[in-house]
């Protein structure tokens, strides 16, 4: 049997653990060949020791050390600067796990190199849209989906991907923990309160966002990317005003797409990771065994409501930025994640964040987007920006 091998960039995290267990399951279809981590020793560590990886690295260079004393004789720690971006183009698939715009690395390494790229990191396709669409022209090169949504609609598009019967794309929002709460009620949320959603079980930087419906705008703009730009190869050319959220508490249908006869295609399964994960790994085929397998003996109940805009205004946010482009995305990644950090550290309350992405904002420059050093010194002024907005906010309500 020929084994498809794998990297897992971000191997430590949410979606690195689950990408791990679906290639446990596999019976040996896949072999690892790749692991990175951000910081976390201890579980990169047993992974080396179970999927024994020709290559590992791990983002906080002072562990490095530690690193190489306790991996096997034949496994390689890399320990460049550039880490990332050199063991992306390891992998027949690489899995981009990674949080953040700290991604971009992965995201052009895997592409460049004209490899599958399995994307679980949003934030490196919104903040460099215009240099990832090329680096997806190369020879090879491939992107998949690994979020539920997108994951969604690349099945959906797969049933009829004329971009002229393409209506409009529809992602679907669980609401987070604060669906039907009204803007007064959420001057109050902990931070307890917002990483405690209903249905997924992620990281502290997705979770939030999704309790703000951030994560939700980003999607929006990450679909414009994936499938409404003809350079990403699958762009059935539709624009902002066709992709559109839905709240869809039960989070089982994942997306939908309606077409010009005004059939609508839904992809529907339980709440788990390793379905959309492990579709990206085996495309064009599928899975031998089942994730999120719905029984429809039993008696169920799907609710569908438009988003409140009021409450969460992320969401606007994100639509705004999006129809800027150039850098306005980056500059929109960037401040929500100095947000949220500040927020996690208790240093503004949850309803202050669509504040700071809103005043940072309005200072974008409209600078230009077309290397990664632009895309670079956007994040960069756009950080420096919502810092100071933060540090103000500190300010005004100490």
């Amino acid at each position: 049997m020929t084994q498809t091998t794998i990297g897992v960039m971000g191997s430590t995290g949410s979606i690195g653990v689950q990408t791990l267990e679906v290639v446990a399951a596999s019976q040996g279809a896949y072999k690892v060949v790749a692991l990175a981590a951000g910081s976390d020793l201890k579980t990169l560590i047993e992974q080396v020791d179970q999927f024994r990886p020709e290559y590992v690295t791990i983002g906080d260079r002072s562990k490095l050390p530690e690193l190489a004393s306790k991996c096997p004789n034949h496994v390689t720690v890399v320990d460049s600067e550039d880490a990332l971006f050199e063991m992306a183009a390891i992998a027949d698939v690489t899995v981009n796990a990674v949080v953040g715009f700290a991604g971009l690395p992965v995201t052009l390494g895997c592409l460049q190199a004209g490899k599958r790229l399995a994307l679980a990191n949003k934030e490196s396709l919104i903040a460099a849209g215009p240099v990832v669409q090329r680096a997806r022209k190369v020879d090879g090169a491939e992107l998949i989906p690994v979020d539920s949504e997108h994951g969604a609609i690349h099945q959906c598009l797969a049933i009829n991907p004329k971009a002229e019967r393409v209506d409009e794309l529809l992602l679907t929002a669980s609401g987070g923990p604060f669906r039907g709460r009204s803007a007064d009620d959420l001057r109050q949320v902990t931070i307890d309160d917002a990483l405690n959603h209903p249905t997924w079980s992620m990281g502290p930087k997705i979770t939030v966002d999704s309790s703000t419906l951030m994560n939700k705008g980003l999607e929006v703009i990450e679909a414009h990317e994936l499938f409404g730009t003809p350079a990403g190869g699958a762009g059935v050319g539709i624009g902002f005003d066709e992709i559109n959220v839905v709240v869809h508490p039960q989070s089982i249908v994942h997306s939908m797409v309606t077409y010009s006869d005004g059939s609508t295609i839904a992809q529907l399964s339980r709440p788990d990771m390793r379905l959309p994960i492990g579709y990206a790994l085996a495309y064009p085929d599928r899975l031998p065994f089942p994730h999120g397998r719905i029984d429809w003996r039993q008696s169920a109940t799907l609710e569908f409501e438009p988003p409140d805009r009021a409450a969460f205004p992320c969401l606007d946010l994100a639509y705004a930025a999006g129809r800027a482009g150039g850098t306005a995305p980056t500059w929109l990644s960037a401040a929500n994640e100095v947000a949220v950090e500040a927020f996690l550290a208790g240093r503004i309350d949850w309803v202050d964040i669509p504040g700071v992405i809103g005043d940072v904002l309005d200072g974008h420059d409209n600078g230009p987007a077309e290397s990664v050093g632009d895309i670079l010194e956007a994040d960069s002024m756009a950080r420096k920006r919502a810092s100071a907005v933060v540090a103000k906010s500190e300010r005004a309500t100490s």
